[in-house]
């Protein structure tokens, strides 16, 4: 039975995309625990009702990255996980914490990487006239939104798009993309060649 932990730091809606595929769709994996660096995150009473342990690592409490990596690191060894799947986890990692769980560290982000790594995808997207935005689930490197792609999700950008309008559409999106990611990574599914990911059995990687 492969063990996962999730980070979030907000309201966990793909927290509970992976948690309820993974219960509907019988894999042989379980989500062990979710940490957040905010005490105050909706998705850890997610968690709590449905009997999922649950860690707080606040941010705020450490006077460097690194100090606050190595606590975290520790909190999540503490769950011994054959996956780490970051959900909307704002903080970035250090060099250090991203070597240590190299292969099982997952993210997903709301572009189509490598286009508009970092924040503010959607305006970005709108603004540079694209006709397709979507998601992307990454193994996680260190160099931010750059690593192997594991699958994607395209959704059109339509003329009267706002980014709220567009990122709504894009999560719907998410939430069928990551646990599709997430199910193909514990059950040894993935093919991982350099900087490309391929499906062991050749499903297709794009969710359209």
């Amino acid at each position: 039975m492969k063990r996962i932990v999730i980070l979030i730091s907000g309201r966990g809606s793909n927290l509970k995309a992976i948690v309820r595929a993974c219960a509907s769709e019988g894999w042989m994996a379980r989500v062990v625990a979710v940490v957040s660096n905010r005490a105050d995150a909706p998705g850890l009473e997610f968690a709590r009702q449905h009997g999922i342990a649950s860690a707080v690592v606040d941010h705020t409490g450490f006077d460097t990255r690194d100090s606050f990596d190595t606590e975290l690191a520790r909190v999540i060894d503490g769950f011994e996980p054959d996956v780490i799947a970051l959900a909307g986890f704002m903080r970035i990692l250090t060099d250090a914490f991203v070597a240590r769980f190299e292969g099982r560290l997952i993210n997903v982000h709301p572009s189509l990487l490598p286009a508009f790594t970092g924040l503010q995808t959607h305006r970005r997207a709108i603004e540079a006239g694209c006709k397709l935005a979507g998601a992307t689930v990454h193994f996680v490197t260190p160099t931010l939104d750059h690593g192997p792609i594991i699958a994607q999700a395209v959704v059109p950008v339509l003329p009267d798009d706002t980014p709220h309008t567009l990122s709504a559409r894009v999560l719907e999106r998410e939430h069928l993309l990551y646990p599709l990611a997430v199910r193909w990574l514990v059950q040894d599914l993935l093919i991982r060649d350099g900087n490309v990911v391929t499906h062991r059995h050749g499903e297709s990687q794009l969710l359209r």
